[in-house]
């Protein structure tokens, strides 16, 4: 199934459901990697070092499981699409407040708070995209979806050119942007009907679903968890520190790095999109297994290359073997 011929199989709704969502996923990832790859210069602009700096990295991600617990109870309780619309709006204004972080400590709060916010954007646009797809087709989407994390994270790449013109205050400032998202969902954007049609019976269920559902299936939660905190691993390590490597320990200018950023994340994109494919025809664990054993087999190539040339080599073909893996997650997980 080609990427045109799938979507010319879908209704005008499901297509514009699956770009607000993808938008949504794409802006979110923009708003975390515009930190990822100017660490070095937060770090000197604040007076601290480089591993203080990382510190709000790693409450950012910390405090997403918790975004996603808030925001996932909205959800099921008052459909996807408003708390998709707060949660956009929460991450813009965010993301510009950071902007004007007087010290690292402020900083940190907000990259915390933005943590928050960043957790809850995943969930509620997986849903909603996933919700209103045919199950023929999650493969393709799930792909195609999950790279909207890949193209945020080249847009802050391509945006990183300008540093040296604008700093990183002014990258920070360009991430209110997409707040503008809120209307498109607003205007063009329906409730996922699969909420709609469990709408009455989550009602007469009560005001606990959640612990009733773990309670039911413990084993399957527990390995969920410890299966995404895995593959967070894989992606937060090959991804989120990667640029400072490229800064201070080969010495690269930041036309460099933002040139080897754009380069790892086509192969993101190319390689999330094939395995979703891919996973629809050979199913979703052994696509999962393959992928991750090809990043194994990278790590050499990727961690320790020492001319520029190489280093894209390696981290074009470990993105491919990445965010290939991750672009299954969006449907296996909804099934």
């Amino acid at each position: 199934m080609s990427t045109p011929s799938a979507l010319r199989g879908l209704t005008t709704q499901q297509k514009k459901t699956f770009l607000a969502s993808f938008l949504g996923w794409t802006l979110d990832a923009f708003d975390f990697f515009l930190v990822i790859v100017t660490v070095p210069h937060i770090a000197k602009d604040f007076h601290s070092a480089v591993k203080d700096v990382a510190v709000a990295v790693t409450i950012t991600l910390m405090l997403r499981p918790l975004g996603a617990l808030i925001f996932g109870w909205f959800a099921d309780k008052y459909g996807r699409r408003i708390p998709l619309m707060i949660d956009v709006g929460l991450y813009s204004v965010l993301e510009l407040a950071t902007a004007f972080a007087p010290n690292l400590a402020v900083f940190i709060v907000l990259r915390a708070l933005y943590g928050i916010a960043m957790g809850g954007e995943w969930g509620l646009g997986a849903a909603l995209a996933m919700e209103a797809l045919p199950a023929e087709k999650r493969g393709l989407f799930s792909g195609i979806l999950q790279e909207g994390y890949s193209v945020g994270y080249l847009l802050a790449g391509a945006l990183y050119y300008a540093y040296p013109y604008i700093g990183w205050r002014g990258m920070f400032a360009v991430g209110v942007l997409p707040a503008l998202l809120i209307l498109f969902i607003r205007a063009h954007v329906p409730e996922s009907p699969a909420w709609l049609a469990g709408q009455a019976h989550k009602i007469a269920a009560g005001p606990h679903p959640l612990l009733r559902a773990v309670k039911a299936r413990w084993p399957l939660f527990l390995y969920a968890i410890l299966f995404m905190a895995a593959f967070n691993y894989m992606s937060h390590g090959t991804q989120d520190l990667y640029p400072t490597f490229l800064t201070l320990q080969h010495g690269f200018t930041s036309s460099t790095v933002s040139t080897l950023l754009i380069i790892m994340n086509v192969g993101a994109i190319a390689g999330g999109i094939l395995f979703g494919w891919l996973s629809q025809r050979f199913g979703r664990r052994n696509m999962i297994l393959l992928c991750a054993v090809f990043g194994i087999v990278l790590i050499p190539l990727w961690a320790f290359s020492q001319t520029a040339v190489w280093l894209a080599v390696g981290a074009f073909l470990m993105q491919v073997a990445v965010q290939g893996a991750w672009g299954i997650i969006p449907a296996h997980l909804n099934e």
